[in-house]
């Protein structure tokens, strides 16, 4: 894995760099993949059930590779209050993945999220970045059927 063992050429092999590693490789790959955790496990010459404890510890860092479209589901107060509970099972129930899954193709990751800082949208979902607001479930679903299309 050039790109992984490039990015951990510039750690010292300290176990206490161990999440920074763990962080930029994230960064290039999206994920942490098993391929991921034994090149970190033997860069760092610990085992991989130590590497996998931190992964397991650390709600930051994803084990599964996320889906070309990332929905992101705010959970902020304003959000929360406005339904933000009900857009995300809508988005399960559309897609059938819960909270922290992938699709089988791939295609769509869900995500719920502290606050995307759109308050005065509420509620609202980003997907990839993009946000869409003051929604109801048919605005959401025609969104998801935008992006579904688009594969």
């Amino acid at each position: 894995m050039p790109g992984i063992n490039a990015t951990l050429q510039n750690l010292d092999k300290e176990k206490s760099n161990l999440i920074k590693a763990l962080q930029q490789v994230q960064e290039i790959e999206g994920f942490i993949s098993d391929t991921a955790v034994q090149t970190i496990s033997d860069y760092f010459v610990i085992p991989p059930v130590e590497v996998e404890g931190v992964l397991s510890f650390y709600a930051q860092f994803k084990r599964i590779k996320p889906g070309k479209y990332i929905i992101s589901v705010c959970d902020g107060t304003a959000c929360h209050i406005k339904g933000s509970s009900l857009v995300a099972n809508w988005i399960s129930d559309f897609l059938g993945i819960k909270d922290g899954e992938t699709d089988k193709d791939g295609v769509f990751s869900l995500e719920t999220v502290a606050c995307l800082g759109c308050c005065s949208l509420a509620p609202v979902v980003s997907i990839n970045g993009k946000v869409f607001g003051n929604l109801d479930r048919r605005k959401l679903l025609k969104v998801l059927k935008q992006y579904k299309q688009m594969g």
